[in-house]
């Protein structure tokens, strides 16, 4: 917030709502007190070291998931932790995490990986075709906003689908040349838009994708990548790319919007 200039809206939801018929007035009054006294303590720590810093805070009786969404509303960046309550914080993402990141209309980051000791060098977006220019102008802004360069990394899996495998493989070549010219276009917008900015556009094969991009999340500060959402699912839910990521990048992870844009796609 301090580097973008925006204001920041620190959030402590509880539930209380949900779970009325099981708490007494002493239980609300007391997950109250703890509440409102955690969003206190930390606006003063936050204040302290960020004065210029214009900061607003909520304590909210909804589930955290419904509060954050509802506080984010259409134009807000929603930033959520990694940590679960199952003792794998350097592991796994926390469902409440994972349920706000899936579910999330607007921009998302999940910081993580701070421990590390990731390189804040770059920042690193995932392309994967033209559907992605509004994921690659988000990463340039951010890299812009670090003054470090821009990495695009495009990573493709020939043996995606067991039913197209051998018709693949009969014109590998032409699909990746086909890969690499998009990237190259998405790469060329960028750097019209951005004359400033240092940008690399990089594609890669490899049969694991999400362990490619995870293991460049070594050498990033950031990463950006369109949060899309897994078909044949009923509700909201990440797709299998990004759901790993959110649970073992090195770095923090944002996620963008791009269900919107692949159902107007569709339609």
């Amino acid at each position: 917030a301090a580097r973008r200039g925006r204001p920041l809206h620190l959030v402590h939801a509880v539930d209380t709502d949900g779970r009325a018929f099981h708490l007494s007035a002493a239980s609300v009054e007391q997950v109250r007190r703890a509440g409102s006294e955690l969003l206190e303590e930390t606006a003063a720590a936050i204040t302290a070291e960020h004065p210029e810093l214009h900061l607003t805070t909520e304590f909210s009786r909804s589930d955290p998931v419904t509060a954050l969404h509802r506080a984010a509303g259409l134009h807000s960046t929603i930033v959520v932790g990694n940590r679960g309550l199952g003792g794998f914080n350097s592991l796994m993402l926390g469902s409440v995490s994972l349920r706000t990141a899936a579910g999330a209309m607007t921009p998302l980051i999940v910081v993580r990986g701070v421990e590390d000791g990731a390189e804040a060098g770059v920042v690193l977006a995932a392309v994967r075709d033209e559907l992605d220019l509004g994921c690659a102008r988000y990463a340039a802004r951010e890299a812009e906003l670090r003054k470090v360069s821009l990495r695009l990394l495009h990573v493709w899996n020939a043996l995606q689908s067991v039913g197209n495998v051998v018709s693949m493989l009969d014109n590998i070549e032409e699909i990746a040349d086909g890969y690499v010219e998009r990237l190259k276009a998405i790469a060329e917008e960028i750097r019209g838009e951005y004359p400033g900015l240092t940008v690399h556009a990089d594609a890669e094969k490899s049969i694991s994708v999400a362990g490619v991009l995870v293991e460049a999340s070594h050498h990033a500060g950031l990463l950006v990548m369109g949060g899309r959402r897994s078909p044949g699912y009923i509700g909201p839910s990440l797709g299998h790319i990004t759901h790993s990521l959110v649970h073992h990048a090195h770095c923090p992870v944002l996620l963008f919007p791009r269900h919107g844009q692949e159902l107007r796609r569709k339609s």
